[in-house]
């Protein structure tokens, strides 16, 4: 019976978030202005472009609705997620410590870090915290704010694997997984094997994890998990082969696009069906999605490495000298990293009353070898991503809808 009660949830679930997707309109969107896609849209296998975006339209009494439109998208067609994958250990990460609140577990309890595998390292202390001290809460910022992969590799270690992946399927995320840490070299046994992690507040102990081991391999059916004609290995010596990206991170940007969706909309789904996060919860979440890093005392940013709108690929493109429009912000989690730009956004502009989802992928490797460092961002990925989220915000300021009631998405950056 409980398994046929999570099957009906999953059904209802896509019934509401997947609503009939319009395959045509964004094609035809883009293709009405070559000057800005049509580099793109002449090499379709090249570049790799999914799109998801979905128009949200409030009723009187501000009940969201969802019209959602797509151009090539392949839950199949490989790319690597990179940072993306952090979001949902963000809300994992929050829901295991909700399920574990009778130990007096918190966001704010100090972690520690233990090792017990090789490869793994410890950590007690956190110089970008204003106590010093790591905690799961720090750790989110980190992520929200700059993409911090330690942080990320932290919340991986806590949660552990076998549930992350049980997580991302029973929340319907059938096309994705997350195996291992980033930017670590993290891979086969390495990546199956967790920490040992402590949990203090103040001096006294309450909640102790032992180190897990996830024998699971997760298979999915994909495609394009080899690419180009070659890579730097390690010890950045060329190979003269095609790049392997198989048994790496998967996350589907249908997968990613509804994450974000059951995110910032759980007032659109039934209780059972949202994610187990409490009101603080989605406030530290809305908060650092949003924030800009120079707006953050702890951690503190260095303006010249983290600029205003250095995670704002949709809509920014990462230029350094974009100046943030004080109507906008834009929820969102990005990711980069061989030769793929992804984002997944949720836009609001609280003066003209507009709100709409984003995600999308581009990619650039003009050389076809990986791991060198040298793939067309700043020529391709970024413009591109620029123009898209543009195009969109132009689209909706000329959509009639009602006007809506977005208050719930002022946060207090002070």
């Amino acid at each position: 019976m409980r398994n046929l009660f999570l099957i009906t949830l999953l059904i209802n679930y896509s019934v509401v978030m997947a609503q009939k997707t319009d395959t045509i309109m964004l094609k035809k969107l883009m293709e009405s202005k070559p000057e800005l896609f049509g580099l793109v849209l002449n090499h379709p296998d090249k570049n790799q472009v999914q799109i998801l975006y979905t128009q949200i339209t409030r009723d009187v009494k501000n009940k969201p609705s969802f019209k959602s439109y797509s151009f090539n998208l392949d839950p199949h067609h490989y790319f690597y997620p990179a940072s993306t994958v952090k979001l949902a250990a963000v809300i994992f990460a929050l829901e295991k410590v909700n399920r574990l609140k009778n130990t007096g577990l918190t966001v704010k309890s100090i972690m520690i870090t233990d090792s017990a595998f090789r490869g793994q390292t410890k950590i007690e202390k956190d110089g970008s915290a204003e106590n010093g001290l790591p905690t799961l809460e720090h750790y989110i910022k980190k992520i929200l704010l700059t993409s911090d992969n330690d942080a990320f590799n932290r919340l991986f270690e806590f949660i552990g694997r076998a549930e992350i992946n049980d997580k991302l399927k029973k929340n319907g995320f059938r096309d994705s997984r997350i195996l291992n840490r980033l930017a670590i070299g993290d891979a086969g046994e390495t990546a199956k094997h967790t920490n040992p992690i402590r949990f203090y507040n103040n001096d006294c102990l309450v909640y102790e994890q032992e180190a897990q081991y996830d024998s699971k391999e997760y298979e999915l059916n994909l495609t394009n998990l080899v690419m180009g004609k070659g890579y730097l290995d390690s010890a950045d010596k060329l190979i003269n082969k095609p790049f392997s990206l198989a048994n790496k991170n998967a996350f589907a940007i249908n997968d990613q696009h509804r994450l974000m969706q059951k995110l910032m909309f759980p007032e659109a789904l039934q209780a059972q069906e949202r994610f187990n996060l409490t009101a603080a919860d989605y406030k530290l979440i809305y908060t650092y999605m949003s924030k800009y890093p120079t707006e953050s005392n702890y951690p503190k940013y260095d303006e010249k490495e983290f600029w205003p709108t250095y995670a704002k690929m949709l809509y920014y493109g990462r230029e350094k000298n974009a100046t943030p429009d004080p109507n906008i912000r834009i929820f969102n989690k990005y990711g980069d990293s061989y030769g793929y730009i992804i984002d997944n956004s949720y836009f609001v502009d609280f003066k003209n009353g507009i709100e709409y989802l984003l995600t999308a992928v581009v990619h650039s490797n003009e050389d076809g070898i990986y791991n060198d460092n040298k793939y067309e961002y700043d020529s391709v990925c970024f413009p591109f991503m620029k123009h898209l989220g543009r195009t969109i915000y132009e689209l909706e300021t000329n959509r009639k809808k009602n006007n809506p009631d977005l208050s719930k998405f002022k946060m207090n950056y002070q």
